[in-house]
């Protein structure tokens, strides 16, 4: 199949199907007649593989590394496991993270509502940022 039918059967874009054959994530055959670039059963397995891990954020480097096993023949489901358990962690900080800005902001609003406005000074921009903490 042609660039442009792998792409609407995955749902994705042309530009999608040629970056990942460019970074050689996926191959394709040339047509020695017209030149075009044909993509297999294999290419399309790859491709859908590959676009499902990059919804689970896996990067570029890490999908390398899942597929180089594969390729082997061994089992990726391994190194796939420690990929996902990795991101959560990282994921619960940054909500943990979220969550703590989130009560902060409530705080400030619920400090300044009552604060009157000022003018700018030398000293200060806006007394309600600079005028101290927002725990």
């Amino acid at each position: 199949m042609k660039v442009k039918e792998l792409a609407k059967q995955l749902h994705t874009t042309s530009d999608t199907v040629r970056y990942y054959t460019k970074i050689k994530l996926i191959t394709a055959t040339k047509n020695q007649e017209n030149g075009y670039k044909s993509y297999d059963i294999k290419a399309k397995q790859r491709l859908k593989f590959i676009l499902s891990a990059r919804q689970l954020d896996f990067s570029v480097k890490e999908i390398t590394d899942i597929l180089i096993e594969s390729d082997k023949g061994h089992t990726a489901c391994p190194l796939v496991r420690e990929i996902v358990e990795r991101r959560l962690a990282e994921s619960e900080k940054q909500f943990q993270a979220a969550l703590a800005l989130r009560t902060k902001l409530r705080n400030a609003i619920k400090e300044w509502h009552c604060k009157p406005d000022k003018m700018p000074t030398g000293d200060m921009i806006c007394h309600l940022v600079e005028g101290g903490h927002h725990e």
